[in-house]
């Protein structure tokens, strides 16, 4: 028998009626929103749509991922509901040189809103009785993004992004790590809300304003055929990147490791790091902080 999604009360279910309701109306990037109990990969369901003709702004979430994947094919999965775990389809009209902003337009939404979303307000009693409970307000999970698109809070990931291709169009799937606890993590370099002290038993919310967030990046993106510097997305992806400045190491294609400064995220979305034969452009690679 299978376990009911009511079995766990921090952990309700998410329902489908409800998001379509609230995401998919008239004018909006979203035309459909479905939620499934389960799946081995919402990126590779939705790809199959998007063969068969799916819209833009086809939304798939799954209550547990069996196979999810990361960048370089790494698992990505956690117990029902601890987490939200979708996909998203696109259909760009931009340039091909600028799709590549693209992930990093997903981790300046996703982080965005996430900030948002943890900037606890308290009552107004509380907040006039306790000066402790004003600055508490203000502080929310120090969400950061390390290029190209994982969220992390400090060196511990909370979220990943993955961006793959499909017959002209862009699926762009995310597992964010919501409320999962200490001994449930897949590796001990994880976290989630819950272990940052943000817990958000209530998964919807969180999504709908990810949504929200990402719909608003994506029209002013697109309505620019995907300029960053107009848009403002190379600036905001600045100002949340934690690998600008830092000492890397980035394994290259190839089996290649190039070590240096991060100098700069360039127009094109590209790491620019100062080596010691001067400054290389990354366009891909497996980038670590090294402290």
């Amino acid at each position: 028998m299978s376990e009911s999604p009511y079995s766990d009360l921090g952990r309700p279910p998410l329902h489908e009626g409800a998001l379509r309701r609230l995401l998919v109306r008239p004018g909006t990037l979203w035309t459909d929103v479905r939620v499934v109990p389960e799946t081995g990969s919402t990126n590779a369901d939705l790809a199959a749509l998007a063969r068969e003709g799916a819209p833009e702004g086809t939304v798939l979430v799954t209550e547990m991922q069996t196979a999810g994947r990361g960048r370089l094919g790494r698992p990505w999965s956690a117990p029902p509901r601890s987490g939200l775990m979708f996909s998203l389809l696109l259909r760009p009209a931009v340039g091909v040189a600028r799709l590549g902003w693209v992930p990093l337009l997903t981790g300046v939404a996703v982080a965005t809103a996430v900030r948002h979303m943890t900037a606890w307000t308290p009552p107004a009693e509380q907040r006039i009785n306790d000066g402790a409970a004003d600055a508490a307000a203000e502080r929310p999970v120090d969400v950061r993004l390390k290029w190209p698109n994982d969220l992390l809070v400090g060196e511990r990931k909370l979220a990943g992004i993955l961006v793959e291709k499909v017959d002209g169009a862009l699926i762009v799937g995310v597992g964010l790590n919501v409320g999962l606890r200490e001994d449930e993590l897949p590796v001990p370099t994880a976290t989630s809300l819950l272990i940052e002290g943000a817990p958000l038993s209530d998964r919807a919310p969180l999504l709908r304003a990810i949504l929200r967030e990402f719909e608003d990046w994506y029209r002013d993106w697109h309505a620019l055929d995907g300029d960053p510097e107009r848009s403002g997305l190379r600036t905001a992806y600045k100002r949340l990147c934690a690998t600008l400045g830092r000492s890397v190491r980035v394994m290259l294609p190839g089996d290649q490791v190039l070590t240096g400064t991060v100098r700069d995220v360039d127009a094109t979305g590209c790491l620019v790091v100062a080596a010691d034969d001067g400054d290389r452009v990354v366009s891909a690679g497996d980038v670590v902080h090294v402290r």
